[in-house]
């Protein structure tokens, strides 16, 4: 069973949604108040969180910011604010999926299921293995990136586009295409989500490293990865 935190100023949805999601087997815990928020999801160990953004007192930035201080747990942010700026503040405030309202709720329970069985392939200690990019290389056990032996800070969803570029190197990428590897469903609406999670993890690379083409635009269809090490 899936335990779900849904963090809302609107009672009226978070009670809509708590009863789609219990019948459909999850258990539920809503929160009205985002003040609230991160002591109910230290008590209640969700397996995933729907978290808004525009609440008063703290918005929903701030309080998944606080969350990722003590968990990994998949956060999707639910909300009707929807430019690229907005979504690159949400992927950097540590979320793992933007969902742009008004949502069908039958995508958004793809989406939780999806998140959560990636979430739990996490924890599973698997033999040593690594992919090499050179000079980059991903260690596929404590999913992590490094470059020339040196940690580059990623997200858990920035190392799973990362792998599945690397593990495609060569090959054009669709949005779609990388959309469901790291979602589980897509609609164009995604496309920005996608592009977003690209933009940040090239990012972090240049900062890190200072090289800015590992990855490639291949245009208006998606992405490529480039150099991997034979």
């Amino acid at each position: 069973m899936i335990r779900l935190l849904m963090i809302d100023d609107d009672l009226e949805v978070l009670n809509v949604n708590k009863k789609f999601f219990e019948d459909k087997g999850f258990k539920v815990e809503i929160c009205d108040k985002a003040s609230k928020g991160e002591e109910i999801a230290k008590k209640f160990k969700p397996g995933c969180i729907l978290l808004d953004i525009m609440m008063p007192e703290i918005d929903g930035f701030e309080l998944c910011r606080n969350i990722r201080k003590f968990s990994d747990v998949p956060i999707l942010f639910l909300s009707g604010k929807v430019s690229e700026e907005d979504k690159l503040l949400g992927f950097e405030a540590g979320c793992d999926d933007y969902v742009e309202k008004p949502y069908s709720l039958n995508e958004l329970y793809a989406r939780i299921n999806a998140h959560v069985k990636r979430a739990k392939t996490r924890t599973v200690v698997t033999e040593r293995n690594t992919v090499d990019i050179d000079p980059f290389y991903l260690d596929k056990e404590k999913h992590k990136l490094f470059y020339n032996d040196e940690e580059i800070l990623i997200s858990n969803k920035e190392y799973d586009l990362m792998l599945y570029l690397a593990m495609n190197t060569g090959k054009e990428i669709t949005f779609e295409e990388i959309g469901i590897r790291l979602w589980g469903t897509y609609s164009e609406n995604d496309r920005r989500n996608v592009m977003v999670n690209v933009s940040r993890l090239r990012k972090k690379i240049e900062d890190a490293t200072g090289i800015d083409n590992l990855i490639e635009t291949v245009w208006s269809k998606g992405y490529k990865m480039v150099g991997l090490k034979k």
